[in-house]
């Protein structure tokens, strides 16, 4: 063995030592601490639950108290499109319905309100609130709602959107209003109910589970169960706890055998990525962006690309996924960026106008480093910020206080903000309105079910009208038929991307596509004027 070696094993040795006495000393105080920490981190989930809950029970109770002053004729065109619009500022309410005595004549709203027709209720107040649990009878497209009925009127509340998306890695939560089971995540969720257990955190040495009770007295009663494997609990605490021996002499093994084998290691492909990245080696490709009215291109969205050392260019939805899942994201987007500046810079500067997308991970609006690198780039390159579009999705507006400051320190430096992919999140137009946004991009499947008789081809319309009362300019994503293309400039959508005009293109075949583009004329479009534009 080598000198090095041997000081390096005598350094892990005595770090085993001294951690092994630590770890014996704090354990014997450390596990209250953690149990403290624990409770007091899931009371504050449960907090969070139950007034996202009672808000949404009152907003919806003062909505229906609203809707009872409507003076248009029931079930009329001008009535539906009144519930349309209520509904579709709601990001919770699927549905509103009208009623006339014990029948509900009609509805409007995303789902097909038309197949709710419930019998027997299951609460009636002394406030006049009539409300439907979760169940068969309030059972659409596989999704049990909850009815909430005053007066004439009805919303339709999927109790999924009660109970935030992501709880942590195995944790269960579990809603009850008035003792009755409401909504679960995930649905199959199988806890106690609320009475079976003390309040507060308690174990349950059955099921090897963390249990914990939370109970709020506010419009309705409300309690809220979450549970957590005992394994997820000590995977969190038990690294400080168990500190010693066994993992400062695997740290050692590994250290040994890493040092022997990382020359004829063989990479992984999140590896190979992160050293694509750190290198530089991320492309973009560049889809236009066609004003409908002209067919003239007033930009691109950029796209990210990869190509391995082998040669083998890795599907985006791969690498993307990959990204994501190794926190590498933000690392992407600056790749991209600087792709866009090393292919495009000399072109911005020449056409100021055009305006190039970029798209923003949610971990580039947690902090100021990506409108710091940003900045500095921008400088560097000598490109006016106003090139630059940034795209972020509504995932990304979730922490809403962090992104709307960061939005508005983009604004200020110029670039105009998109809110990608709308309509698959759970946004509504309502929520975007507190937001600093110039664009709104129409999710390809709402652009898909265009002239069809699916259920979003009629939510297409209603949010192409809201977001203009928003003064937002609005882009079609995946155009790919003139009849699309069409209905979409009717309607005073300006500008579309897809198939229909372009595929995605290197950076040489977008300045050419730019520059042919500037006096086209896109209408009338046919079938082989599409072509064209998809060959070029």
């Amino acid at each position: 063995m080598r000198r090095r070696d041997k000081v390096l094993l005598g350094f892990s040795a005595s770090a085993f030592a001294g951690i092994a006495l630590l770890a014996g000393a704090a354990a014997w105080y450390l596990p209250s601490l953690f149990i403290d920490s624990e409770q007091q981190a899931v009371s504050e989930i449960t907090q969070a639950i139950g007034r996202r809950v009672e808000y949404i029970l009152i907003d919806s109770r003062d909505l229906l108290q609203d809707l009872n002053k409507v003076t248009d004729k029931p079930c009329s065109a001008p009535h539906l499109a009144i519930l349309e619009r209520l509904a579709l500022a709601k990001p919770y309410v699927l549905s509103i319905g009208y009623w006339r005595g014990a029948t509900r004549l009609c509805g409007a709203g995303f789902t097909q309100a038309i197949q709710l027709k419930p019998a027997k209720s299951d609460r009636i107040y002394d406030s006049g609130i009539i409300a439907w649990w979760p169940g068969p009878q309030t059972e659409v497209d596989g999704v049990q709602l909850f009815l909430m009925r005053y007066g004439d009127y009805d919303v339709a509340i999927d109790p999924r959107l009660l109970l935030p998306a992501v709880l942590g890695r195995k944790r269960q939560v579990a809603l009850w209003v008035e003792g009755l089971r409401m909504a679960a995540s995930p649905g199959v969720a199988g806890l106690p109910p609320p009475e079976s257990i003390p309040s507060g955190l308690s174990v349950d040495s059955a099921r090897e589970r963390l249990l914990a009770r939370f109970s709020l007295d506010t419009i309705l009663p409300i309690d809220i169960v979450v549970a957590e494997p005992m394994g997820e609990f000590w995977s969190r605490y038990w690294p400080m706890i168990v500190i010693s021996g066994v993992v400062v002499l695997a740290l050692a093994v590994l250290w040994i055998y890493s040092v022997v084998r990382y020359m004829r290691r063989r990479l992984s492909l999140g590896t190979e990525l992160r050293e694509s990245l750190a290198a530089g080696d991320i492309k973009a490709q560049y889809q236009p962006i066609v004003d409908l009215s002209t067919g003239k291109c007033v930009g691109a969205e950029a796209l990210a690309r990869w190509q391995r050392e082998t040669g083998e260019a890795v599907d985006p939805e791969t690498f993307i996924g990959l990204a994501e899942r190794g926190g590498l994201m933000p690392d992407v987007t600056l790749g991209v960026l600087d792709a866009t500046l090393r292919d495009l810079a000399l072109f911005l500067r020449k056409y100021p106008d055009c305006r190039i997308h970029i798209n923003l991970a949610p971990q580039d609006l947690e902090g100021t480093g990506f409108v710091e690198a940003l900045a500095r780039r921008m400088r560097k390159e000598e490109v006016s910020s106003r090139c630059i579009k940034l795209e972020i999705t509504e995932r990304a507006l979730i922490n809403s206080d962090t992104g709307r400051r960061i939005i508005n320190l983009l604004r200020e430096h110029g670039h105009e903000i998109a809110i990608d992919d709308f309509g698959t999140g759970y946004s509504s137009l309502a929520y975007l309105q507190s937001f600093n946004l110039d664009t709104l991009k129409i999710d390809k499947t709402f652009v898909n079910a265009i002239g069809t008789e699916a259920v979003t081809s009629q939510v297409v319309h209603h949010v192409i009208e809201l977001a203009k009362g928003l003064d937002l300019t609005i882009v079609a994503e995946g155009v790919e038929s003139p009849e699309q293309a069409q209905w979409l400039r009717s309607q005073g959508v300006m500008y579309a991307q897809g198939f229909l005009l372009s595929k995605p293109l290197w950076a040489n075949d977008f300045q050419q596509y730019f520059r042919a583009n500037q006096d086209a004329n896109l209408y009338p479009l046919t079938g082989t004027d599409a072509q064209v534009r998809r060959d070029t």
